[in-house]
């Protein structure tokens, strides 16, 4: 039987700066499979619709046996999909794209993602979470939280989005939104867990923090922050400025990875490979 060469990529904006590559390219390798994975970039919409549309129709041709999707278009890709999985039903942004049975498949393994990470980075860690941002980075930590019967708020730059989020979701009474600005904050009860879902401190604005440098982060709360690139964002200097402990996403990066590499080869991911391929520098 000949050997499938799997083509695999990811699509967003920008990416010049992702690691997938080298994560599922060492995934492949220690599978003993064939193939590549490339990088698609699709700029924001609405001038990125055509070339959205033409990456998504690939994966339907099967020229493309796997594709990840990152910001901007985790909840673009929606209407190019035939059925989501329960995940991304529920948090209604996917991560992952496949063709399952001649149906284009949207499936979001960042959800598992993160709370796999979560538990490794933070033994023990309970809530109750503050959540900055409300986009579809956001939307899958919040889900992860409250499938876990977590307390959860989430603070963002325009609190409606916030709102919709949890509404969404259909989070519980319990859940509440705040907006991401200095006052707020201050206002806040206590919390233990801090997660960054925004893109400040990401390229091209690696030198910014979401949490305002007037506002004291809250004593003994945990940070963990989505962007694994760079290694140590403002938000985590400030953090640990204040004696808390912060880690990055990197662990998450690996962890939905692995979970998508599953996806579309049906091979166990080799974790410990794809930790590996990341440069030292970055982990």
């Amino acid at each position: 039987m000949r050997q499938v060469f799997y083509r695999l990529g990811l699509t967003g904006y920008p990416l010049e700066r992702s690691l997938s590559p080298e994560i599922h390219q060492a995934a492949l390798r220690a599978s003993g499979l064939q193939g590549e994975y490339q990088l698609y970039p699709a700029v924001p919409l609405p001038d990125g619709s055509a070339q959205l549309a033409e990456i998504i129709q690939r994966v339907r041709q099967g020229e493309l046996h796997g594709l990840n999707v990152t910001i901007p278009h985790k909840q673009n890709v929606l209407e190019y999909l035939d059925e989501l999985t329960p995940a991304a039903q529920a948090v209604e942004a996917v991560n992952t794209v496949y063709l399952q049975h001649e149906r284009l498949l949207g499936d979001n393994t960042d959800i598992a993602g993160f709370w796999t990470d979560l538990m490794s980075a933070f033994p023990g860690v309970t809530g109750p979470a503050l959540v900055l941002g409300a986009g579809g980075s956001a939307r899958a930590v919040v889900f992860a939280l409250l499938q876990q019967g977590w307390d959860v708020t989430v603070a963002a730059r325009q609190q409606g989005k916030a709102e919709k989020l949890l509404q969404a979701l259909n989070a519980p009474d319990t859940a509440r939104t705040i907006r991401l600005e200095a006052a707020a904050l201050a206002r806040l009860q206590p919390v233990r867990l801090i997660v960054n879902a925004t893109p400040a401190g990401m390229h091209p604005r690696a030198g910014e923090s979401p949490w305002p440098v007037e506002a004291n982060l809250p004593e003994g709360a945990a940070v963990y922050d989505l962007i694994y690139k760079p290694q140590e964002t403002e938000l985590m200097r400030q953090a640990r400025r204040a004696g808390l402990q912060a880690c990055n996403g990197l662990g998450m990066l690996v962890e939905q990875a692995a979970l998508a590499f599953e996806r579309w080869t049906g091979a166990p991911a080799e974790r410990a490979a794809m930790w590996k391929a990341i440069p030292t520098s970055q982990r």
